[in-house]
C-alpha cells in the first residue's frame, strides 16, 4: 500500500507559508494606503481619515511581523530558539501597541469632529466607498488565510495577524456603512454626527483586538506558560511513571514563539544503569509531549534541586 504523503505543516514548509502570507498582506496593505488617504482628504471625512491613519500604523505592525519571520528563517532550524521566539512574541506585542496608537488617533479625531461638525464631499466619499469595499474584501481574505495557518501551526505572529485583519475588515465595512448613511441622510442636520460617532465603533473593535493580543502575548513574554490545566497534565503524567524515579525536584517552563519548553528535574535510583534511566526518560518525555501540543520536554537527572541565581 502506498504511503500517504505527509501533511504540509513541517517546519520549513509551514514557515515559508507564514512568510509568504505576511509578505502578500504587507504589499497589498501598502498599495491600498495611498488611495485611502487620497479619498479621506477629498471627502473631508473624519472616519475615512482615521481609518487611513489606522491602516498606516497597521502596515508597520505587519512589517515588523514579516521581519521576525525573516529573522527566524535566516537563523536556521534550532538556532537561537529562545531568543527568536521571544522576538516573535515581542513583535506580536508591538502589533497590539500599534492598535492602541490607532485608537488614540480615532478618539481624538472623532471628538474634534463632534465639536466642529461639517459635511463630507460627495466625490471624495464615493471614491472612499469604492476603496473601502475593495479593502474590506482584501482584509477578509487575509483574515481567513492567516486564521487557517494559525489553526495548523499556532504562533504569536499569526495570532496577532489574523486578529489584525479581522479588525481591519470589520472597520472597513463599518466605515463604509457610515459614509453611505451620511450621504443618504444628508438632508437631516443630525447626519453630520454619523461620521464621528461611527469612529467610536472602530475604536471598540481596536480595543477588543488589542486587549486579546496583549492578554495572550504578554504572559508568554514573561515565561508564564503553564496554566492550571497544563500543570495538571504534567502531574498526572508523572504520577503514571511514579515507580520509575525516586524524587521530583523542579519543573521549569518557557514559551518561545509557538513552542512550550518544559524542563523536569528528576532523581533516579543510583544503582540503576544509565541505559535503564534513559529508557525511563524517553518514556516520560514521549508521553508528555504527546499530551501537550507544541511542547519540547527535557528530563534532567538530578540528585538535588537546581541552584537558584540567588543561592550562595
Amino acid at each position: 500500500m502506498a504511503q500517504e504523503p505527509e501533511p504540509e505543516n513541517s517546519g520549513g514548509t509551514m514557515h515559508a507559508a507564514k512568510q509568504r502570507t505576511l509578505l502578500v498582506g504587507l504589499v497589498l496593505d501598502i498599495i491600498s494606503i495611498i488611495p485611502c488617504i487620497v479619498a479621506a482628504i477629498l471627502a473631508g471625512s473624519i472616519v475615512l481619515y482615521a481609518d487611513a491613519i489606522k491602516a498606516t500604523n497597521e502596515v508597520l505592525a505587519t512589517f515588523l511581523s514579516y521581519l521576525t519571520l525573516r529573522k527566524m528563517g535566516d537563523g536556521g532550524a534550532g538556532a537561537y530558539d529562545y531568543g527568536v521566539g521571544k522576538f516573535e512574541t515581542f513583535a506580536s506585542l508591538i502589533t497590539g501597541g500599534v492598535m492602541f496608537i490607532s485608537l488614540a488617533f480615532v478618539i481624538i479625531m472623532a471628538l474634534y469632529r463632534i465639536a466642529v461638525p461639517s459635511e463630507i464631499v460627495l466625490e471624495g466619499a464615493l471614491l472612499g466607498i469604492l476603496f473601502l469595499f475593495l479593502g474590506g474584501s482584501k482584509n477578509v481574505w487575509l483574515w481567513r488565510k492567516n486564521s487557517r495557518l494559525y489553526q495548523i501551526s499556532p504562533s504569536p505572529i499569526l495570532h496577532s495577524q489574523w486578529r489584525l485583519y479581522r479588525s481591519k475588515a470589520l472597520s472597513d465595512f463599518f466605515v463604509l456603512l457610515s459614509v453611505v448613511a451620511t450621504l443618504a441622510l444628508s438632508s437631516y442636520a443630525w447626519s453630520l454626527y454619523i461620521d464621528p460617532l461611527s469612529s467610536f465603533i472602530i475604536a471598540g473593535v481596536i480595543v477588543t483586538s488589542g486587549y486579546r493580543i496583549f492578554s495572550s502575548s504578554l504572559p508568554a513574554l514573561l515565561d508564564k506558560t503553564l496554566d492550571e490545566e497544563l500543570q495538571m497534565v504534567i502531574v498526572q503524567n508523572l504520577a503514571e511513571f511514579f515507580d520509575e524515579y525516586t524524587a521530583l525536584h523542579e519543573v521549569r517552563s518557557r514559551r518561545s514563539g509557538h513552542s512550550i519548553y518544559i524542563e523536569i528535574f528528576l532523581e533516579f535510583e543510583g544503582i540503576r544503569p544509565m541505559s535503564e534511566v534513559q529508557d525511563s526518560i524517553d518514556r516520560i518525555r514521549d508521553s508528555l509531549e504527546s499530551r501537550i501540543p507544541e511542547s519540547i520536554v527535557s528530563i534532567i537527572p538530578s540528585r538535588k534541586p537546581p541552584r537558584k541565581k540567588n543561592d550562595t
